[in-house]
């Protein structure tokens, strides 16, 4: 059952495979948003076009955000490529301008965590760019912490902000 947030029109939901070409089109309509387009980023990543199939792998789960029936963004969990088997990544959290400030990030980010902790990580990595302001407060308010360098081979190297959390 989709769970809903503050707003009764907003529900979220796994995603499915009907979701993949919407998600690929959230994402690469947000990432321009930020300047983040070209080598580095997730907007080139191939997973971004069969979401669904990446995130049905084991320890990985993926949400999508249903405004009034439309998706309009999502977010998920997955083992940190490259990095230790405690350590898992925040990925691919997008959302489009209409279903920004309703708190369906929130939600999703307590989604994302609750399912990192029953997959056994010991600990949540992200990156992400300067200037998503309102995504690097939810993430500090989540508990997430700066560091230094990243973490991982993620491939996506345009990235120039870290953070870490302890679960």
């Amino acid at each position: 059952m989709p769970e809903t947030t503050a707003s009764s029109r907003v529900a979220i939901r796994p995603i499915e495979a009907r979701d993949d070409a919407r998600m690929a089109q959230i994402i690469r309509t947000v990432m321009p948003e930020f300047g983040a387009s070209g080598a580095g980023f997730a907007i080139n990543d191939p997973e971004v076009d069969w979401m669904s199939r990446a995130y049905s792998q084991p320890r990985c789960a993926y949400w999508v955000v249903e405004h009034d029936g439309v998706v309009e963004g999502g977010g998920g969990v997955a083992p940190l490529e490259g990095g230790d088997p405690d350590t898992c990544e925040l990925r691919k959290m997008y959302f489009l301008a209409s279903v920004r400030g309703l708190g369906a990030g929130a939600q999703v980010m307590r989604l994302a965590l609750d399912a990192a902790r029953t997959f056994g990580f010991k600990r949540c990595y992200l990156e992400t760019l300067s200037g998503m302001d309102a995504a690097m407060r939810l993430y500090e308010r989540s508990g997430f912490r700066r560091i230094d360098k990243p973490m991982g081979d993620t491939g996506h190297g345009g990235c120039n902000t870290f953070y870490l959390m302890e679960l």
